[in-house]
């Protein structure tokens, strides 16, 4: 079998013109021809793209992939030659393993239960109700992804974590730098540095004046200053840019669905339901890499220690064998159990804020705006690149009846 296996594509693959919802089609292609396949790495390093729903999984609850970032040699886009690749800095738990990854993972999960999150709705709720507001008294035209689903995520993790109001928007442009998969490298490593030195100063504060807030909650464990801007710095991120390209991509994928779109506006009990749906059919957080630690056996094949694989989030939550219709954007669908929070030790810590704020922000928007439209054709909606981390919008043009 491992001898006729299909060999995918070599990436960044481009989505479908037209298709911006879709995962590329090499990609699908691949999971066409089964749930895994070769991929050949730049450098030479013959890894797999594993594309099926089931073995994503499965591997993502598996500790013989590792998650640890000294093991990451091989990426998709780049041939890091002989370069050392440095283990993860300290805090920043999403590159490691276990124990390491409890010792930073554990004291934040209290802080993010759904009763907690949930107690967060009114908030939330005032954020963005002060963001549509200035929507409308700005009038039409507006872009939604300046003006709505970057700000509200943006805020809410910042009050979360403590970081003063000023100072919110040089953070959210560090980010955006770092993570929008455009900035040329001596930039990337600019931004980064400046969020790191930022994280530093604000724990510093936090520890000669505490506030209400996780970052001074976390002041009274045995974790160093190191470790909390690290663990600062994974919360701040996520926190920010998955949110903020959920509320802009799934807004964009409600207004290409008209009778989608009217179903979730007759019917607020869709609202939980339709989050969900969106979530599994635009997975943000589109592909993951996991290293094996040593030799396994995974959809038939043999795989050596040391060897990469990347992980398919987009193609797992399109899975024919899991979904019907997987191509379909159906909010009233049953068959739930998508994948866009991961799975396994690492699945997203915040996830229950992400859909808190969702429920809230998709609803509020379609009640304020009830003629809301795209004010461009939507083929010329500007993607992020498929170098980005995550899949979303740089720009969302509407409008609606003023």
């Amino acid at each position: 079998m491992s001898e006729t296996v299909h060999t995918a594509s070599a990436l960044p693959a481009a989505r479908p013109s037209g298709c911006p919802f879709d995962p590329p089609k090499e990609l699908l292609q691949a999971r066409e021809h089964g749930p895994i396949s070769r991929y050949p790495f730049p450098g030479g390093h013959e890894g797999w793209l594993v594309t099926g729903y089931d073995l994503v999984r499965s591997v993502l609850a598996d500790p013989r992939f590792s998650s640890r970032k000294e093991l990451m040699r091989h990426h998709p886009l780049i041939d890091y030659g002989d370069i050392e690749v440095p283990p993860a800095p300290p805090g920043e738990f999403l590159l490691m393993d276990e124990p390491q990854h409890s010792r930073y993972r554990k004291p934040l999960v209290g802080k993010f239960t759904v009763r907690r999150m949930r107690l967060l709705t009114e908030r939330v709720e005032q954020v963005t109700a002060a963001h549509l507001d200035a929507m409308e008294q700005a009038g039409p035209p507006a872009d939604l992804v300046t003006a709505f689903a970057k700000p509200i995520p943006a805020v809410v993790i910042c009050e979360l974590l403590g970081v003063p109001y000023e100072d919110r928007g040089s953070f959210q442009e560090h980010i955006d730098k770092f993570l929008g998969g455009e900035a040329a490298d001596e930039e990337l490593y600019a931004a980064y540095l400046a969020t790191q030195e930022y994280l530093a100063e604000l724990v510093a504060a936090k520890r000669a004046n505490p506030t209400d807030d996780v970052l001074s909650d976390l002041l009274d464990s045995d974790l160093t200053d190191e470790e909390l801007r690290g663990m600062a710095l994974i919360l701040l991120s996520a926190g920010f840019d998955t949110t903020a390209n959920m509320l802009a991509l799934g807004t964009f994928a409600l207004l290409r669905n008209p009778e989608q779109l009217a179903a979730l506006r007759a019917d607020p009990t869709l609202t939980e339901p339709a989050v969900e749906e969106l979530l599994r059919y635009l997975s943000v957080a589109k592909m993951f890499t996991r290293v094996t630690l040593e030799d396994v056996e995974l959809g038939g094949q043999s795989i050596k220690a040391g060897t990469t694989l990347l992980l398919s989030y987009s193609t797992a939550n399109r899975d024919p064998e899991r979904f019907t219709d997987p191509h379909v954007l159906d909010l009233g669908r049953q068959d739930g159990g998508h994948l866009a929070f991961g799975h396994g030790i690492h699945q997203c810590l915040g996830q229950q804020l992400a859909r808190v704020e969702m429920r809230v922000a998709f609803p509020a928007l379609l009640n304020r705006f009830p003629g809301l439209r795209l004010a461009v054709p939507a083929e010329e909606i500007p993607l992020r690149p498929e170098t980005a981390d995550i899949h979303g919008l740089k720009s969302l043009p509407v409008t609606w009846d003023a």
